[in-house]
């Protein structure tokens, strides 16, 4: 049995919108420091969701700016079809962009190559595992991969900054976790050797989030569970890998869910956050929350109230981060404004994936088809 299918699939789907100077509408308010003009001051930001397609669970986000952005999923029906929307307005309208014959196919990442292009990976054993990429903003998809080995099992992609370069991990085959690699902006995809990859038998990765592999600069890291919660590393773009302990408890349905690095001007060496948990037990987020400076090595930092499927480094901001996680009814949000040592539920919603983007926006998505602006 795949390990990962213990990921349950929710009944609730958000996609959070956060800008850096608005003045929010909802119920909710949260005071996390934000930067406006180089000064550091106050803001508070609401939720306010709408429901794009209520037959579908989205796990998949990605976005480019506070206008657009890509959400993919898969169908809370038994053979329905995986699905992907595009906004392009901040999510006032969404379109139905999906790849034709998507029946029984479980969309779980997105990534998001310029303004109009995007790669959508499908997971699931053997051929099941498949990536999709689009130039035309979803009017158009070319099956660019589709995993071949049965013993396979895809779980995240990511792609390098410029988009050129992209690789995807695999749960452990013959004892290793596997990388498939691109290097021509995903449209074609080869599987990488295994000698450079650690031992990690017992181990897997999570579908839950589209953030256990993760990119920035150079460097590349992934996470998972299972008999033990390591974080691999790469500084050649996946030839070769160093295996960390992320701190994170491991078990059967436990370990590392989802990494965010810090990224552009306000980049400080390798700052780093891995968020997870244990989705028997997701009401318990103590020790869920570990923390690099230097990208190779991790440490303990503050406990959740819950599970953390997905992080997001907020905008402008020095050390604020956002955790988000969600379990059937047992969901929740937090905000951390010291690079995660001490939390603050900020939410009892919680969501799937999360991201934020370089002019202050943060989007969220969860289940049961609902997307949102703030």
């Amino acid at each position: 049995m795949r390990r990962r299918l213990l990921v349950p699939v929710p009944a609730l789907v958000v996609t959070v919108l956060v800008t850096a100077l608005a003045s929010v509408l909802g119920a909710l308010t949260l005071a996390p420091t934000a930067v406006a003009h180089g000064r550091h001051h106050q803001r508070s930001f609401a939720w306010h969701t709408t429901t794009v397609d209520a037959t579908q669970s989205f796990r998949g986000l990605a976005a480019v700016d506070s206008r657009t952005a890509w959400v993919a999923g898969q169908s809370l029906t038994d053979g329905g079809p995986g699905t992907v929307y595009r906004t392009t307005d901040g999510g006032r309208h969404w379109r139905d962009v999906s790849p034709p014959d998507t029946d029984g196919l479980a969309f779980r990442d997105v990534e998001a190559l310029g303004r109009d292009g995007a790669a959508v990976l499908a997971i699931g054993e053997g051929t099941a595992s498949r990536i999709y990429r689009t130039y035309d903003g979803g009017r158009h998809w070319t099956q660019a991969f589709t995993n071949a080995d049965p013993a396979a099992f895809y779980d995240c992609l990511s792609f390098y900054p410029g988009g050129k370069v992209g690789l995807a991990v695999s749960d452990p085959v013959d004892g290793k976790f596997q990388i498939a690699r691109s290097v021509d902006g995903g449209r074609s995809w080869h599987v990488l050797p295994g000698d450079g990859m650690p031992s990690a038998e017992g181990q897997f990765g999570f579908a839950a989030s589209g953030d256990c592999l993760v990119t920035a600069g150079h460097d590349a890291w992934f996470g998972g569970g299972g008999t033990a919660a390591q974080i691999f590393h790469s500084t050649d773009l996946g030839r070769t890998w160093r295996a960390t302990d992320s701190t994170i408890a491991p078990g059967d349905a436990a370990g590392v869910f989802g990494l965010a690095f810090r990224a552009g001007r306000h980049e400080r060496g390798r700052q780093g956050i891995a968020v997870g948990g244990d989705f028997s037990n997701p009401t318990n987020g103590t020790d869920a929350v570990a923390r690099t400076l230097d990208g190779r090595s991790w440490h303990k930092v503050g406990s959740l109230t819950h599970l953390g499927e997905a992080a997001a480094w907020l905008p402008g901001t020095r050390d604020s981060v956002l955790v988000t996680g969600e379990s059937g009814t047992t969901m929740g949000t937090s905000l951390s404004r010291d690079g995660g040592h001490t939390w603050t539920l900020v939410s009892t919603t919680g969501f799937h994936a999360l991201t934020c983007t370089r002019d202050g926006v943060c989007w969220a998505a969860g289940g049961n088809g609902r997307v949102g602006r703030g």
